[in-house]
């Protein structure tokens, strides 16, 4: 059975949203920007996820230079506020971050989630995938392990690597919302997406890989003036 499922695409209208800012006082929402700056959003798993905490830092460059654009970044990481508040205290970023341990954002913006089913014939990526389809991808996006592993392993090779122990939050958090996609959407003053990129949206091989710096750049360059 085809699943009637459709990613917002440029053109469509941002959904609003309101989320506990992580490291400024106070919510930020969507009309923050509206009238004012266009907005890269990044969406992203946990804190457990070792390449979303790689790709949180990489935007710490990016943001500087979408400023040229006159673009703001907003990293949307789904976990608890204190969880998060307390992560970057020691890891600062110049990178607004807000938090979502529901996902909520993830679903208003149609980011696909997997679902694991038994059955081959039922799986449609990135709605529905069995756990042998999971676990027979491989992934190094970044180069960092000695060799190619799948989706699990690679989290538990490169939070080793890192030091990184996850907290009873962050296993919470990674047991309700392993299969999350990430997502990064370019909207426009007006609320408008422009852009959008969601990780592995058309091929499982492309889980762990996010947009490069040049991809946003370019993105960013395109937006009307």
């Amino acid at each position: 059975m085809t699943l009637d499922r459709r990613m917002l695409q440029p053109g469509d209208a941002a959904p609003a949203f309101v989320l506990p800012a992580v490291n400024r006082d106070g919510p930020v929402a969507l009309e923050d920007y509206r009238g004012r700056s266009p907005l890269l959003l990044g969406l992203f798993r946990g804190l457990h996820c070792p390449f979303c905490r790689r790709q949180v830092v990489q935007l710490a460059t990016t943001h500087d230079k979408l400023k040229a654009f006159g673009v703001e970044t907003l990293a949307v990481v789904n976990t608890q506020v204190e969880r998060a508040r307390l992560y970057f205290k020691y890891r600062p970023t110049r990178v607004l971050v807000a938090a979502d341990p529901d996902a909520s954002i993830h679903r208003a913006f149609c980011v696909p989630a997997g679902e694991f089913v038994d059955d081959e014939a039922a799986s449609q990526w990135p709605w529905r995938v069995t756990i042998q389809q999971f676990q027979a991808t491989l992934v190094n996006p970044t180069g960092e392990l000695s060799s190619p592993l799948n989706p699990f392993e690679a989290n538990v090779a490169l939070n080793e690597k890192d030091g990184f122990q996850l907290t009873a939050v962050d296993e919470q958090i990674m047991a309700a919302h392993a299969t999350q996609l990430a997502g990064h959407f370019l909207i426009d003053s007006q609320g408008i997406i422009r852009w959008a990129h969601v990780e592995a949206a058309n091929r499982i091989t492309d889980l762990t890989k996010f947009p490069s710096e040049e991809e946003i750049l370019a993105a960013a360059a395109s937006l009307p003036r």
